[in-house]
């Protein structure tokens, strides 16, 4: 009795992991069909792209060539309001773009084309500074020493940056996941708020700001409470609001204000 059962168990098994066997023979053969049948995309098309000479960036002077160097005053115009130059795609795809004044170091300019030059691959990319080199003189004074005694030496020189500037344009053969990465790791490392922008994205923003001017349903704007005056508002206002209607406060961006 015990062996009758065996053999029937056994026979039993036997149909089953052959059932099981000829279902995954089966699903293995649909599974090459369907991934037979997978399309993909066409790759972008780069015949346009001309690549430069000196696809990296160029090293900058930490010092400016003056005769003689003046000191100045700090200027805080430098860097309020947008930005009136190297505002514009020029020759490159994807960009740095300033959302905040702020002054630039050499550190920082140092930082931005080391990380470019060792992790671009300059056989198909380029980078190109929109930025000048450090020109504004910093003055400072020792440590310890008195008030007084007029304006202190010249300790280093910055680069203003300003709302909307591009700091580095960066094209070529490459898409833009491929260098998404080492440009956000620089834009974090910058003394102002920056975004990694595409020439599709940057055009998406302006087009933002035009709908929003345009389609605003709050008759009462800021130009016109300033314009006429409207409790007296006037009295606490100056010049650079009325001039940029609000948008700007100091260095900061105010994204969500129209005019």
């Amino acid at each position: 009795m015990m062996s009758f059962l065996k053999a029937a168990v056994g026979g039993l098994t036997g149909i089953c992991r052959n059932q099981v066997l000829h279902q995954g023979a089966l699903h293995s053969h649909l599974r090459i069909l369907v991934s037979g049948m997978k399309t993909h995309e066409i790759p972008p098309d780069y015949s346009d792209v001309v690549m430069p000479e000196k696809p990296k960036l160029k090293f900058l002077n930490k010092v400016p060539n003056f005769k003689k160097a003046k000191k100045e005053m700090k200027k805080l115009r430098d860097i309020q309001g947008p930005a009136q130059a190297a505002n514009a795609f020029t020759t490159g795809q994807y960009a740095i773009v300033a959302m905040g004044g702020g002054y630039l170091h050499w550190g920082h300019i140092e930082m931005m084309r080391l990380t470019f030059s060792r992790k671009m691959d300059s056989r198909t990319t380029f980078a190109r500074w929109r930025i000048n080199a450090p020109y504004k003189p910093i003055t400072r004074k020792g440590l310890g020493q008195r008030m007084g005694g007029g304006k202190g030496a010249i300790d280093h020189y910055v680069t203003p940056v300003r709302y909307g500037r591009f700091v580095v344009e960066v094209g070529g053969k490459v898409e833009f996941k491929e260098v998404e990465h080492i440009m956000i790791e620089v834009a974090k490392k910058l003394p102002f708020p920056a975004k990694v922008m595409s020439r599709e994205s940057f055009a998406a923003m302006q087009q933002n700001e035009a709908d929003m001017e345009q389609n605003n349903q709050n008759p009462w704007t800021f130009k016109q409470i300033a314009h006429g005056n409207m409790l007296g508002i006037r009295r606490v206002l100056s010049p650079f609001d009325l001039h940029h209607h609000g948008r700007f406060t100091g260095k900061f961006h105010i994204p969500g204000r129209v005019r």
